[in-house]
């Protein structure tokens, strides 16, 4: 179980895809160079929708962590604050509730259009490393066993 690749799947918001497009191949790419084998993309609509997706990838057993991506721009109005917060609190239920990990790489709030595209590849590779990372420690932290010394997780 150690050995084997990390079964990541990615949540990708539609909405605002020039930016996320560019976040899904960073995605790709950054999963593949870290060995990982990335089982799923789902797409949704727009970041709000990511937890509905979320809840359906990590029940599933072939499925070790989710790393979802997305840009929420800032308008006019506060809207973009309540996506990403309320989006943002599910996901984190999620991951707890799972005992699988569900990292957040969404852009935003308050993020123009060109900070976004500034922003979108080091966000999306950030989330897919923490998304493998927590897998990895979650996988040896239920392989440990303490035998009278301190166990190290990392």
């Amino acid at each position: 179980m150690a050995g084997e690749p990390v079964r990541l799947a990615l949540v990708v918001g539609e909405f605002n895809y020039d930016v996320t497009r560019i976040m899904l191949e960073k995605a790709l790419s950054h999963a593949r160079f870290l060995g990982a084998e990335v089982r799923y993309v789902y797409m949704v609509p727009g970041v709000y929708d990511a937890p509905y997706a979320v809840a359906q990838l990590v029940a599933r057993d072939d499925v070790d962590a989710v790393a979802v991506i997305g840009a929420v721009i800032q308008g006019e109005t506060k809207h973009d604050e309540v996506v990403a917060h309320q989006a943002a609190r599910k996901m984190m239920d999620l991951g707890v509730e799972s005992g699988k990990p569900v990292s957040l790489g969404v852009i935003g709030p308050g993020a123009s259009r060109m900070q976004a595209l500034e922003r979108a590849e080091e966000y999306a590779r950030r989330a897919v490393e923490a998304a493998i990372k927590m897998a990895r420690r979650s996988r040896a932290a239920r392989e440990a066993r303490y035998l009278g010394e301190t166990v190290r997780i990392e």
